[in-house]
């Protein structure tokens, strides 16, 4: 894997550490975030999107990112955007 560092949160402390990354080979965004509380969760589980399938796969999970990390967010989007057109 040849993970692309884009940006860790400005404000975070010693203990957390929501992060972004590109991963390059694959084309995918990676997130480091924090856990959701358990009604969030379950809140995430239970909503019902067109052609989405109610709940939470096991091989998925919900993380939080805060709004401040939108513009590395973007970032990364643009790094792959980059890479899809070669």
């Amino acid at each position: 894997m040849s993970l692309l560092f884009i940006g860790i949160d400005p404000n975070t402390g010693d203990k957390q550490s929501p992060t972004v990354w590109v991963d390059q080979e694959k084309q995918e965004l990676v997130f480091q975030g924090w856990k959701p509380s358990p009604q969030l969760e379950a809140e995430c589980a239970a909503f019902e999107a067109p052609g989405h399938a109610v709940g939470i796969p096991e091989s998925e999970t919900v993380v939080r990112i805060p709004a401040r990390m939108v513009h590395m967010i973007r970032e990364a989007c643009d790094v792959v955007e980059r890479a899809d057109i070669r």
